[in-house]
């Protein structure tokens, strides 16, 4: 990592004399997870444990509370999560209930005067388990299909048993119907739904620009984070392999590998830990060093960093801040190019990065 000087609230890193300032607006947040755009300037924001959503229009500094009838269940790391929008049509992550069990639900929705109506269970995955952790739930739209990561629930090997849809990437098409050219679609021992195999808990994921690759971040146990591709018909291979990280008691993972052949391997991977949240891809021209690179939040270590173009993949990770917002869990960039942040915090609000 390269060494920063922090000044107030600009952080310089050594790679370029390069200076940042986080400006706030005066929306109060509690747990933000997810964000959307519906226009140039208003931005849809979810509320984990609120299970609220806020309509907030970053060029007045307004908001208003969307109404709606999902029936979330707010417990743990689990509730209302991400939110993606495409024309007046919303689609919504969370985590539901059923006879005292939780699983990672999809919901589509229609936005119509500061409401969501008519919203449809479209994606729910299985099965519903007894704990409150590990949901994933990050969604992005590629063409007419809707990607979305489901963690394995904290059930380590469940994540290689193609019957079910925890610790996978799910492809359906954007009403929840089944493509016919899945990669398991004609296998009855397989879900339809499954896409790729052998995830942990990928928090972010968003489509390249410029490869039209989808990418995840997958966040590993201790040590094991990672950027990678979303490959049809692929096995990351979470729970036989750690990507270079030990379970939280320090023991080794399957053989203690960080990879086997036979699985796909990462793109980029963190050891230690970085509690990897959401990702997303810059195209804009405000930051023209950050030009095509993919910015990185971090739960764990509080920071914004991003990972440069270099070849086919990734150079080395960049530092933008660290210790400024609390935990970086969304990232959204708007069509003028500027960068808005939010944090898993309690108290917080919308922030955006000024060069």
């Amino acid at each position: 990592m390269k060494k920063l000087i922090f000044i107030i609230v600009i952080c310089i890193f050594s790679s370029k004399i390069q200076a940042y300032n986080l400006q706030k607006s005066n929306l109060n947040l509690s747990y933000p997870w997810g964000m959307t755009w519906i226009d140039s300037t208003k931005l849809l924001i979810t509320e984990k444990k609120t299970a609220q959503i806020i309509l907030f229009d970053t060029a007045n500094n307004t908001s208003k509370i969307i109404s709606h009838q999902i029936p979330v269940a707010a417990w743990g790391q689990g509730g209302l999560l991400d939110i993606i929008s495409e024309n007046d049509n919303v689609w919504i992550t969370c985590s539901i209930m059923k006879n005292k069990l939780l699983t990672t639900a999809v919901y589509k929705s229609t936005l119509q005067n500061n409401s969501l109506v008519d919203s449809e269970l479209i994606f729910e995955a299985t099965p519903y388990i007894n704990n409150a952790k590990h949901f994933g739930s990050r969604m992005t739209i590629k063409n007419e299909y809707l990607y979305i990561s489901v963690g394995e629930r904290g059930k380590g090997m469940i994540a290689q048993d193609s019957s079910n849809t925890v610790g996978s990437i799910v492809r359906i098409h954007k009403d929840g119907k089944i493509p016919k050219d899945n990669p398991y679609v004609f296998n009855s021992d397989w879900s339809k739904e499954i896409f790729q195999i052998g995830v942990r808990n990928p928090q972010g994921m968003d489509l390249d620009p410029l490869t039209k690759n989808i990418f995840i971040s997958n966040h590993g146990p201790k040590g094991g984070d990672f950027i990678g591709k979303v490959i049809k018909g692929t096995n990351y291979g979470w729970k036989k392999v750690g990507w270079g990280g030990t379970n939280y008691s320090g023991t080794k993972i399957g053989d203690g590998n960080a990879w086997e052949p036979g699985l796909l391997p990462p793109d980029h991977i963190w050891v230690p830990s970085i509690g990897v949240g959401g990702i997303k891809f810059y195209t804009g021209n405000l930051f023209p060093e950050l030009k095509n690179a993919l910015l990185i939040g971090s739960l764990k270590f509080q920071y914004l960093s991003y990972l440069p173009r270099k070849d086919n993949g990734f150079g080395e990770e960049k530092l933008i801040f660290k210790n400024k917002i609390g935990r970086v869990r969304d990232i959204e960039v708007n069509s003028k190019g500027e960068i808005f942040l939010i944090a898993d915090e309690n108290n917080t609000t919308l922030y955006k990065l000024i060069p």
